[in-house]
């Protein structure tokens, strides 16, 4: 391995003195994304275009250093914290639209664009980028790709794999290639499709053609309060039973409430159980019937009031509370853990009441504010990591959560990815062939022991929060 100041001196020959960061303060902001994992990088590297970033990864790769692609640092499992003492590979500075096509509703950007800049620059030709993380302000849509990220409309139109068409990549030797393109469908197998949700394991991204979608005509925006969290998750069963998809379809519990709404001040009732925020868009008659089909069907779960937005500035208050919410978290705990199992809809109310058993046996409290409309629970463990005991009972906690997830027939992760959060839990979903299968790809990309070492796979540990020292009662076995 080469010395880090050869390493460094080669790297600001190819970038530029100010873009190569060494200094111990610098490190420190990199060593960290939006999980409670920590590891400090041994340097920091910030191309500025695709060429320059050909160039990086030749250079480190010959020098025997590990390399982390990163965007904005967004990531809630992990996986943009370099192990190993790496090269932490920031995009940041990619950050450039570089065509729009609107006849084609195509787009052509940088992965270092954040994912609302998109939706923003194609707005004026009546088109949108469907795909909205809740942190989708600052998000990067290179970190979209790396975790296959979803976000509210997911339900509806799918994650960012149903709108990524084609990726211009760097592998791990160096040369620049294209995995799909502008079209709909090229043939061939669709590597695009494998790098989508790799988690920067494969390639590092360097363009992206995005698939645009029209603004619809009209959007409705229903909010229906619950005096009952269990009335919620009924409803949207039957919502969703009811043939219909609606856009959106949220769910905040009460403890949540109690964050937002002294924050954000969107409207939410603190005395509510849960709130479903539900959108439905599309034609304006259509829109219209299905509004009042939602309305008519919460309450007829139980549902003690149901508010429509009546204009924009309504509905973009009622968003700014969902989309706020892990920040106002932040008023009720110094630090969380977000998880994102998924289970079947049917099993949302059994999900939520085991989540509440292990909130009272690992004595956290555990906000719930989640994709109610596909499963895609986001249990938010509230603690302080500077009390070591309350970190180790978060992190057994959201073992437990993810093992109900499984049980319940579902899945460890719905958009966050695998990175370090959930690596350990993999055999719970995965079969060893399963996992043998999957540790190929790295090697056939030639990416394996460079690109985010240590990630995703199994490290030999053992989930110990399913073995508790103290039963847990009858009715909340985990």
């Amino acid at each position: 391995m080469q010395a880090p100041s050869a390493l460094a001196h080669a790297l600001r020959r190819i970038v530029g003195e100010k873009y190569v960061l060494t200094t111990p303060e610098a490190l420190l902001v990199y060593a960290y994304d939006g999980s409670v994992d920590r590891s400090l990088p041994g340097l920091v590297v910030l191309p500025g275009s695709a060429e320059e970033t050909v160039q990086v990864v030749r250079t480190v790769r010959e020098a025997g250093w590990p390399l982390v692609p990163r965007g904005a640092g967004t990531g809630l499992s992990g996986g943009a914290v370099p192990l190993q003492g790496a090269v932490v590979l920031s995009l940041a500075r990619l950050n450039r639209i570089l065509e729009i096509d609107p006849d084609n509703m195509r787009a052509v950007v940088e992965p270092g664009v954040a994912n609302l800049d998109i939706s923003k620059a194609v707005q004026p030709y009546g088109l949108y980028y469907a795909p909205d993380p809740s942190s989708q302000k600052a998000c990067t849509i290179g970190g979209n790709i790396a975790e296959n990220a979803g976000g509210p409309h997911c339900l509806a139109y799918g994650v960012t794999t149903n709108h990524v068409l084609g990726l211009e990549v760097v592998l791990a030797n160096g040369s620049r290639v294209w995995l799909g393109g502008k079209l709909q469908e090229e043939g061939g197998y669709d590597l695009r499709g494998i790098v989508i949700g790799s988690e920067g394991m494969l390639a590092v991204v360097t363009k992206i053609v995005v698939r645009l979608l029209p603004l619809p005509e009209a959007v409705k925006t229903l909010l229906a309060v619950f005096r009952e969290i269990d009335q919620a998750s009924s409803a949207v069963s039957a919502i969703i039973a009811s043939g219909m998809v609606p856009s959106a379809l949220e769910m905040l519990d009460r403890l949540t409430i109690e964050a937002v709404e002294p924050a954000v001040h969107a409207g939410y009732p603190k005395e509510a159980g849960a709130v479903l925020l539900v959108e439905v868009d599309g034609l304006r008659e259509a829109v219209e019937v299905q509004g009042a089909q939602v309305e008519a069907i919460c309450r007829e779960m139980g549902a003690v009031e149901v508010r429509s937005a009546e204009n924009p500035q309504e509905r973009e208050r009622l968003w700014a509370g969902r989309k706020g919410a892990l920040g106002a978290l932040g008023r009720l705990a110094p630090n969380y853990l977000l998880l994102d199992g998924v289970v079947p809809r049917t099993r949302i109310v059994e999900a939520l009441r085991r989540i509440r058993a292990i909130s009272e046996y690992y004595r956290l409290p555990i906000a719930n504010v989640f994709h109610a409309g596909d499963g895609n629970l986001h249990p938010c463990i509230l603690f302080d990591e500077r009390d070591a005991d309350q970190l180790r009972r978060a992190k057994e906690a959201g073992g437990a959560i993810l093992k109900m997830c499984v049980e319940l027939g579902g899945a460890l992760s719905g958009e966050h990815g695998v990175g370090l959060e959930k690596q350990e839990y993999m055999p719970l979903y995965f079969t060893p062939e399963d996992l043998q299968a999957m540790a190929k790809l790295p090697q056939a990309f030639g990416s394996a022991d460079f690109l985010n070492p240590g990630k995703v796979f199994p490290q030999g540990k053992v989930p110990t929060a399913f073995r508790p020292t103290t039963r847990l009662p009858a009715d909340a076995i985990i």
